[in-house]
């Protein structure tokens, strides 16, 4: 039978694991409930991925984010694991195909959105599937102490009802430690479990300057430090204006939002991770799911949404282990900024109620109807539209959504999707009583294969140059032989959503008391923290970061800007310090993250050259389990 390295060798590539990735693998394997707490970087997916392989039967993965299941559906499906996702953009009968695949296919992996969960197509065909584990990925979303909470999340714990037997793994990279009881309780754990790898990073320093001018400072970081980084900014116009202001210096960069077109996403997105962009000057819509490890500096030209927002934008920087640097620049006026924000994020519930009232005239949903409805989506037409405020009017809907009463989904492209509905010998029948469209139904079927088995994405454009014809008759002949029942066609969009997760009520009728004011509590609170992370000069960075975490016994980092301020330290000899470290090595075995708490004075720069020339000189090595061991 193989073993967790086996799998991670046959479709990773790799002979090892990182720091605590087999402990989570292998608690899964036993079958316990278990909360694994990873930084960003740290590799959670191949934390279910691995365990979901080695057993008979699919994985059920929960994500909140349409484009990183579809990212890492997309590379499963590259390396020959079969996986498939279903969200809030497929048609019921995509859906409906995509579940059969589950219960009847050899799918091992189950990407599902929190809303699916709802509904009853989904509720019957999970009961029939075999599931081996149940992984629950940014868990963080199911407590209302979390910085994301949604409702829909809160219907995991059903599922466990259909499938008892079954392990839950629940996954997030940043988590207080009331999130951390919250999830355990909310997800019915058997009996409370968590893996918890240290949020510690020797190799990050964590830098807040007071900067007024802060072009002239982002200037001077790009200036100074060489390599990628990335610069977080709070509107899409800043992006483009701080991006253009670097390439009037002669600084690579170009900027990225979630308002350019999926075309012009991708294009930067790639440049920037074969290096042929240095800078990218983007909003938070940028960076989730992406992994690249050479990333110098992440610089915050405005204040975050909350410390765990900020912790897993600025850990992007580093993750290769060279030293970089996470840098927040911080003015007079942000503070008042930040307050304003907040003040807007939770509109008077009177406000609320007006935009949810002119949403279902939107739409024209009627009163109990509309539930499981989705409508794509513009925002700013809408606010045209009613004439209402554009920060304000999001800010309702995300609350009526952790209210449950609707879901809108970020703007995610779908290609084009094209199911042949009748069976071989139907369609041949129609192709000999209709020649005219003869050939462009074989032109289908010789571009695309497994067009009777499930959905297929497609390119129009692709079927035009094939024909010889204009893209728009292509759409024609599609939607013809769709009003003819020959097949089903659906057309790419890169629009968000808003979903109905319950019938439309009146005005009168919603209510929100129940959770506006717990959530607002612990928005402020988060915001309150954020605060006195930057204003605070007399502490280390590293240190509050890693409180806020509810990891109280860490030690100055040695190199955020207050300790690089404050450095008094005597450096010891570096003999001395390789006994200890061998010392050490021979009675615990130590994994290398573990070393900087164990020799608190010694500065943690100087443990990592130490067992690096150790390392290449042969007197210790790794194991699997990325222990330390003696080897003379």
């Amino acid at each position: 039978m193989p073993t967790p390295v086996d799998i991670l060798k046959k479709y990773w590539g790799h002979d090892a694991f990182r720091p605590m990735q087999l402990e989570i693998i292998q608690a899964a394997l036993d079958g316990k409930d278990t909360l694994a707490l990873l930084p960003t970087g740290g590799g959670k997916s191949v934390c279910f991925q691995i365990p979901a392989l080695l057993q008979p039967g699919i994985c059920i993965v929960i994500s909140p984010l349409i484009a990183l299941m579809k990212d890492q559906v997309d590379n499963l499906t590259k390396r020959g694991i079969p996986a498939i996702t279903v969200n809030s953009t497929m048609s019921f009968r995509e859906i409906d195909i995509a579940l059969d695949n589950c219960v009847y296919g050899d799918t091992k992996f189950l990407y599902l959105s929190p809303e699916r969960l709802g509904t009853e197509i989904v509720r019957e065909r999970i009961k029939k599937m075999k599931v081996n584990l149940l992984a629950v990925d940014e868990a963080h979303c199911i407590s209302q102490w979390g910085h994301d909470f949604r409702p829909s999340y809160l219907q995991i714990a059903e599922i466990r009802e259909w499938i008892p037997k079954v392990p839950v793994l629940a996954l997030t990279a940043s988590a207080t430690e009331e999130t951390v009881i919250d999830i355990q309780e909310q997800l019915l754990f058997k009996k409370k479990y968590v893996l918890r790898q240290s949020f510690y990073r020797e190799n990050l320093a964590y830098v807040v300057r007071y900067e007024n001018n802060k072009l002239t400072k982002l200037l001077e970081i790009c200036q100074s430090i060489p390599g990628t980084g990335l610069v977080y900014v709070r509107n899409r116009r800043a992006t483009k204006q701080i991006a253009d202001h670097l390439i009037r210096n002669k600084i690579s960069a170009n900027y990225y939002h979630a308002g350019l077109t999926n075309i012009e996403r991708a294009a930067i997105q790639s440049r920037w991770l074969e290096n042929k962009t240095r800078i990218i000057v983007c909003t938070n819509a940028f960076g989730m799911g992406i992994d690249k490890p050479d990333v110098r500096f992440v610089v915050h030209m405005d204040l975050p949404d909350s410390p765990e927002a900020y912790f897993q934008e600025a850990g992007r920087a580093g993750r290769d282990g060279q030293r970089a640097f996470a840098a927040l620049l911080y003015a007079d006026n942000d503070a008042k900024e930040a307050q304003s924000k907040f003040e807007k994020s939770y509109p008077p519930i009177a406000e609320i109620k007006r935009i949810y009232k002119a949403l279902t005239s939107y739409f024209r949903v009627a009163e109990e109807s509309g539930n499981g409805a989705t409508f794509d989506f513009d925002l700013n037409h809408f606010c045209d539209y009613y004439k209402l405020d554009a920060v304000v009017t999001f800010s309702a809907l995300k609350l009526l959504e952790k209210e449950g009463y609707i879901v809108l989904t970020d703007a995610v492209y779908q290609p084009s999707r094209l199911f042949v509905t009748i069976n071989h010998g139907a369609l041949y029948n129609f192709q000999v009583q209709n020649p005219k469209v003869d050939t462009f139904i074989k032109t289908l079927l010789r571009l695309y294969g497994g067009l009777f088995e499930h959905y297929v994405n497609i390119k129009e454009a692709d079927i035009a140059r094939s024909l010889k014809i204009k893209i728009d008759n292509v759409i024609d002949g599609l939607r013809n032989l769709q009003k003819q029942g020959i097949l089903d066609y659906v057309k790419a969009t890169d629009k968000p959503q808003i979903i109905y997760t319950r019938p439309a009520v009146s005005e009168q009728n919603l209510s929100l008391y129940e959770n506006y004011h717990k959530l607002k509590l612990a928005a402020e609170k988060r915001l309150t923290a954020l605060l006195n992370y930057t204003q605070n000069k007399n502490a280390c960075r590293s240190v509050m970061l890693l409180e806020y975490f509810g990891e109280t016994t860490t030690q100055p980092c040695g190199h955020c800007d207050y300790c690089q301020a404050n450095k008094a330290a005597p450096v010891e000899p570096i003999a001395e310090v390789t006994e200890k470290i061998l010392s050490i090595i021979e009675e615990a075995n130590p994994r290398p993250a573990d070393l900087p708490a164990l020799l608190a004075a010694t500065e943690p720069t100087l443990i990592k050259n130490i067992l690096k020339t150790l390392l290449d000189d042969g007197h210790i090595a790794l194991s699997p389990e990325w222990k330390l061991y003696l080897t003379d």
